[in-house]
C-alpha cells in the first residue's frame, strides 16, 4: 500500500471551523436562514444557561465554605493563621481554580453571616457572579437592601460599576 492510499485510511480530525463543501446559496432550502438563526438562539441561551448554572453551584460552595469556616471560628477559634493555611492548602489541591485567597475565604464568612438562616439557594444573590456579592457585602448593611439591589441587579443586568453606582446614589 502506498503512503497515499494509507493517508486515506487516516480518521479525518475535527477542526474548530469546517470545510464541507458548500452549494451557492441559490441551492440552499429557503428556510435555511431562519433555521440556521434559531439553531444559534438555542445554542446561546444553552450556553448562557450552562454558565449561570455553574456560576450558582460556585455561590452555594462559597456560601457553604463561609458556613464551615464561621463554625470553625466560633467553636475551635479557628484565627488568620488557620485562614491562611487553608487558603494554602486548598490553592494547592485545586491549583486551577481562583478563588481560595484568604481574602476571599473571609468573604466567603461575611458572605455566609449576611445570609445565615435564609434559603441562599432561593436567592437572587445566588445568580449573581460573586464580584457583584463581594459589593454588596462590601456597601451593604442589611440583608434587605442586599437582597432588594441583588433583585434589581438581575433585573436589569447591572455591572459592578453600576451596581456601586446605583447604591452610592441610593
Amino acid at each position: 500500500m502506498d503512503n497515499k492510499s494509507k493517508k486515506s485510511l487516516l480518521p479525518v480530525k475535527h477542526r474548530a471551523t469546517h470545510e464541507f463543501p458548500r452549494k451557492s446559496e441559490g441551492q440552499l432550502p429557503s428556510s435555511y436562514g431562519s433555521f440556521l438563526k434559531d439553531l444559534k438562539v438555542r445554542i446561546r441561551t444553552v450556553q448562557l444557561k450552562a454558565v449561570l448554572s455553574v456560576n450558582s453551584e460556585l455561590i452555594l460552595l462559597y456560601y457553604d465554605i463561609g458556613i464551615a469556616i464561621m463554625e470553625k471560628q466560633q467553636n475551635e477559634g479557628w484565627g488568620n493563621k488557620t485562614i491562611n493555611r487553608l487558603s494554602i492548602d486548598l490553592y494547592n489541591s485545586f491549583p486551577d481554580m481562583k478563588g481560595f485567597s484568604p481574602r476571599n475565604l473571609l468573604y466567603m464568612k461575611q458572605f455566609a453571616e449576611a445570609y445565615i438562616g435564609h434559603s441562599i439557594s432561593q436567592q437572587a444573590v445566588a445568580k449573581l457572579p460573586w464580584g457583584h456579592n463581594v459589593i454588596l457585602i462590601d456597601k451593604l448593611d442589611s440583608t434587605e437592601q442586599r437582597l432588594w439591589y441583588a433583585q434589581k441587579t438581575i433585573e436589569h443586568g447591572w455591572s459592578r460599576a453600576v451596581l456601586i453606582h446605583q447604591i452610592e446614589s441610593g
